[in-house]
Order: C-alpha cells, then sequence, then structure tokens
C-alpha cells in the first residue's frame, strides 16, 4: 500500500508538470518578470565618457559615472518561496482552480489523497504561469516530505517488480518528450557553432545609429520662406578590442543636416562668408557638416588603459573634449539628448577644425578627476602649414569634482588657429571673431550637475573666450561670454523617458579693443559688440518606444536672433527620431 501512495504520488506530479507546465531556469524567470514589469526596462544616455571598453560615445576612467542608480532584483531563496506559501487540504480551497480545468483531476488528487499542493496566501494557485525552479522546489520538497511520512509509517517492503514496472512504463511514457527536448538541444548547439564561424569578428563589434529630422523655422519672416528641413545622419561604429580593455573605434559617418536658409533674418555674416552661410543658432549637431549623404570616415579612436586610474586616447580624426572628458550635462549625447547644438554641451568646449590629438583621463580619487589633451587643427591635406605641431592647435584641461549625484568641472582650453578664429558652431556670427587673421583663443568654463533625486536633476554652466587677434592693421582683443541652465526629467512618463528644459544665452561677443577689429569681424561701423541680448530656449521630450528606437519632439526659440532686436524671434519645430542597435 504504502509503495503504491509513492508511485502514485510520483506519477501523478510529472504528470501534472509534463502535461504544460514549464520549468524555468532562473534567467528565464528574471526574463519574464521584466517583461511584464510596468514601463519595461530603462534606457540612459550613454556617452563615450562612461563606457569600457566597447561601449557608447565618449569615456573616461574610473569614477566618472556617479548618478543615482537602482538596486538589482534579489532573486528569493526556496526557504522565503516556502514559507510564503501556504499548504491547502482541499482543491475548492484554491478560488482559481475549477472543475472544468484539464488539470483539475492531478490537482485533486496530490491535494485531498497526499495532502502535498501549496497555495498563495491570497489562496490561488496560478495554474497558467509559467514555473520557476524555486517553486517547483518548494512544492516537490512538500511532496517527498508527505511521502516519506507515509513511508515512514508502512511495513511492507518498499519496492517490489510491479513498482519497478510502473517506472519503466513512466520511462517510456515520457521517451517522446524527452528525445524533443535531446533533438532541440541538438539543434541549439549546431546554430550555435554556426553562428560562431559566420560571425562578423571575435574582436569587433558592429553597432549603428540613424537620426532623422523634421523641422521648419516659424516666425514674421521666417515663416514666409521654404525652410522645411528633412534630413538624416547614420553612423557605422566598428568597435574592436584586443585585450578585453581597450577600443579601437572606426565610425564610418554619411549626413545631408543643413542649417536653415533665413540668412536674411539673422544679419550680417562675418567677412568671408556668403550671407547663404546661416548662423549656426540654428545648428542641430555641431560635428554634423552635410556631405550630402556620401559616406565619410568621421572617426578613428584607440583608447587603453594603463593601469587602474589611467586611460588614454589617441585619435587620427575628428576630436573634441567632450569625446575624452565629462561634458557634466545630461543632454551631450547628439543621438538622444537636447535639439540644438549648443544646448548638448558648452561651446568653449568645441573649437572648430580639431582633426588629431591625445588625451589622458586620470581619476586622482573617488572624488577627483583630471583629464587633459592636445588636438591638432585641420584643413586642407596639401596645406604645407598644416599638422600635428605646424599649425593651429588646442590644448585643454578639465577638473571633475564628484560628490554623490553632484558634479562640478573646471575646464581650461588654449587655442591658436590661423583660419577658424574662436568658431565654436554656435553664437553669434560676429563671436566666431573671423576675418582679422591668426586668433589665440583663451577658454573659460564652470559646469555643475547635480540629480536632486530620481526624476529631477539640475545643472548648467558658464563659458568665457578670450580672443586675441594677430592680424596686420587687425590687432586686438575680443571677449565672448555664453550659459545655460538645464532643467532635466529622467523617466518622465516610464522608465528610459527624458524630459529637458535648456535657457541660456549662445556666445555673444560682449566687447573689442578697436575699432578695426569690429570692422573686419563684421560689426558696422561705430559698433564694437553685438548690438542686443537675445535668449536660446528650448524644450523636448524623448519618448522611447522600445530598446532601440526613440521619438522626441520639441522647439527651439530664438528671441532677437544674431544677438539683435531688430530681427524678430524664430521658433524653430523640430521631431527627431533615432534607432540605435
Amino acid at each position: 500500500m504504502m509503495t503504491k501512495l509513492f508511485w502514485g504520488a510520483l506519477s501523478a506530479t510529472l504528470t501534472l508538470l509534463s502535461s504544460g507546465l514549464l520549468l524555468e531556469t532562473p534567467a528565464m524567470a528574471d526574463s519574464s518578470r521584466e517583461a511584464s514589469a510596468e514601463g519595461g526596462n530603462p534606457h540612459g544616455v550613454t556617452t563615450e565618457a562612461n563606457s569600457l571598453p566597447m561601449g557608447g560615445e565618449t569615456t573616461t576612467a574610473v569614477g566618472l559615472e556617479q548618478s543615482l542608480a537602482t538596486m538589482p532584483e534579489v532573486e528569493p531563496s526556496a526557504e522565503e518561496l516556502i514559507a510564503e506559501m501556504e499548504q491547502v487540504t482541499s482543491v475548492s480551497q484554491l478560488t482559481d482552480v475549477q472543475p472544468t480545468d484539464w488539470a483539475f483531476q492531478a490537482l485533486q488528487s496530490l491535494v485531498e489523497r497526499y495532502g502535498c499542493i501549496v497555495g498563495y496566501p491570497d489562496r490561488t494557485y496560478r495554474g497558467n504561469r509559467a514555473l520557476t525552479r524555486y517553486e517547483f522546489a518548494a512544492g516537490l520538497n512538500a511532496c517527498m516530505d508527505r511521502i516519506s511520512e507515509l513511508i515512514a509509517a508502512g511495513t511492507a517492503d518498499l519496492v517490489k517488480k510491479e513498482d519497478l514496472l510502473a517506472v519503466q512504463k513512466m520511462q517510456e511514457e515520457f521517451a517522446a518528450e524527452l528525445a524533443t527536448l535531446r533533438g532541440r538541444v541538438g539543434a541549439l548547439e549546431v546554430r550555435s557553432a554556426t553562428l560562431e564561424k559566420q560571425q562578423f569578428s571575435t574582436t569587433t563589434k558592429i553597432s549603428t545609429e540613424l537620426i532623422t529630422y523634421v523641422a521648419d523655422a516659424f516666425g514674421d519672416r521666417a515663416s514666409p520662406l521654404n525652410n522645411a528641413n528633412i534630413g538624416h545622419r547614420l553612423r557605422l561604429d566598428f568597435d574592436t578590442s584586443f585585450t578585453g580593455k581597450d577600443r579601437l573605434r572606426t565610425r564610418l559617418q554619411a549626413t545631408n543636416l543643413r542649417k536653415f536658409n533665413v540668412g536674411d533674418v539673422f544679419g550680417v555674416s562675418p567677412v568671408g562668408r556668403a550671407t547663404s552661410d546661416l548662423s549656426d543658432e540654428t545648428r542641430f549637431l555641431a560635428t554634423s557638416t552635410s556631405s550630402n549623404s556620401e559616406v565619410t570616415l568621421n572617426r578613428l579612436q584607440y583608447r587603453f588603459p594603463i593601469g587602474e586610474k589611467l586611460t588614454v586616447f589617441l585619435d587620427a580624426n575628428t576630436i573634441d573634449p567632450s569625446i575624452v572628458t565629462d561634458p557634466i550635462t545630461p543632454f551631450n549625447d547628439q543621438a538622444t539628448g537636447a535639439l540644438s547644438n549648443f544646448a548638448q554641451i558648452n561651446p568653449v568646449w568645441f573649437p572648430l577644425g580639431n582633426q588629431a590629438g591625445v588625451a589622458v583621463n586620470y581619476a586622482i580619487s573617488p572624488n577627483f578627476q583630471f583629464d587633459f589633451g592636445y588636438q591638432a587643427e585641420g584643413g586642407s591635406p596639401n596645406d604645407p602649414q598644416l599638422g600635428l605641431f605646424n599649425a593651429g592647435y588646442s590644448a585643454f584641461a578639465h577638473l571633475i569634482v564628484y560628490s554623490g549625484t553632484f558634479k562640478l568641472g573646471f575646464f581650461y582650453m588654449n587655442s591658436y588657429s590661423p583660419q577658424f578664429g574662436v568658431d565654436t558652431l554656435a553664437g553669434s556670427n560676429a563671436a566666431k571673431i573671423l576675418g582679422a587673421g591668426p586668433v589665440v583663443g583663451n577658454g573659460y568654463s564652470v559646469e555643475f550637475d547635480y540629480r536632486i533625486n530620481s526624476w529631477f536633476e539640475l545643472g548648467g554652466w558658464v563659458g568665457l573666450t578670450q580672443a586675441r587677434t594677430l592680424g596686420t592693421g587687425t590687432r586686438g582683443d575680443a571677449n565672448v561670454w555664453n550659459f545655460a541652465l538645464n532643467l532635466a526629467f529622467p523617466d518622465l512618463g516610464k522608465k528610459g523617458n527624458l524630459g529637458g528644459i535648456v535657457f541660456g544665452m549662445q556666445p555673444k561677443l560682449t566687447g573689442t579693443s578697436n575699432a578695426a577689429v569690429a570692422t573686419v569681424i563684421g560689426l558696422p561701423e561705430g559698433q564694437r559688440e553685438d548690438r542686443d541680448t537675445g535668449y536660446h530656449i528650448e524644450a523636448f521630450y524623448r519618448y522611447q518606444l522600445t530598446d532601440n528606437l526613440s521619438i522626441t519632439p520639441g522647439f527651439i526659440w530664438l528671441t532677437a536672433p544674431n544677438h539683435d532686436s531688430r530681427n524678430p524671434d524664430a521658433v524653430i519645430g523640430v521631431i527627431r527620431t533615432t534607432f540605435v542597435f
């Protein structure tokens, strides 16, 4: 009798499990919970400054990532699950089990004959949900405890011939299922081997980023013009790691983005530029000049660590400080951050024309980091005056202070440019200091960012560029200021979304030392600085549709474009779509 009870309970248990219940691995259980969780997976802004070795857009050494993070979910122990469940003595106690259910008879047998089925505290059995290995262990433990009690109370031989035959019969009954399982495992092994043979590279990872813009300009003098802008930028990154800690990035890029055709609105262009070469106040991306969708080499960078505190960057193509040090702003990512070039990063950081250089990150301590670098100015490859040390350059140093969720940065840059002045692809035309010959610049900025709580972040910067012109007959000094205040709302509406508001002043020429400098850079006679002060107001909302796709509507409002109140306000409406994988 006792052995029949043993094999009967075991048979009923296996029948119930094999008739449709899924035994999950812990990884499958995690995936199931994440898929059912409201809001899905979080999507943070990944930058090159906080991913090693093969991550997103920028990289620094140890200590850059100081934002709030949620603790990972702790897998419950078997003891916790068993403690949560309660023994039931009748199948009627399970409120979600009906006599019409296909497994009703098996449940009734296990509950009422053997007393080894437990339910949740709310008196539900949840028979349609997947079964984790922990829950299976809890249920099996209850059944085995009950069977042990029955066996301990018996006196007959525990194993008889008919019992062995019953076991053999069960093995034959489940032979088809076991064969199917073995076949699936074999097929997975074949597919895995095929993927290993056909993969692109064992050391190189390919990632793709596609940004599209639909935008238009509105205003008293902008609206009559044909300003509709439909553009794109496509990037392919080939990231190769030789040691697991280094990264060689080769980037191919194609774009057709352009500025808005509102030159007659924004005032006088600087000397040497046609009136159709328009104000950079309307520029979306600083690094994207239109190439008529032709594929070009945009970046060739190798970075590697030396010890635990030092990271070295070697660049042979376009480069700027934001690629090799933390810009201390939540909006820097060009694909998922702010819409405009100005709102993404302090313009002092972005001198035009840098083509190669070297940079170093040094983590002094968990609270202090010091980054510095040297960048050569590019130009025509046939110009003998250009090169790593023969022509223009910029050298920067950046001290970063971390304290919990607060970051503070002090930035300095010294530059010399024979052709680009202090053009940062933002601000008024006069603030570029073009046309007065070679220009020496000293740039200073202070940036901060404070993650006040999980849903609100406050930051901003103030920047000053002191320029000295060296042209014959046009020697003099000029000062250019800019500032911005950022309000960020992470996970607005759901995880992965981002709301943003930026209020600031794009680079403005606030004074020149003599009339000759003012005249040659394009100011009217008698005027030594930008006429008025215009403000930049921007708001956007990034909605994360999936892990790979986001849509960002927003607007850019320019008061007194070109820092000239005679120009009416201009509003740029934008819808950006970003696809990354």
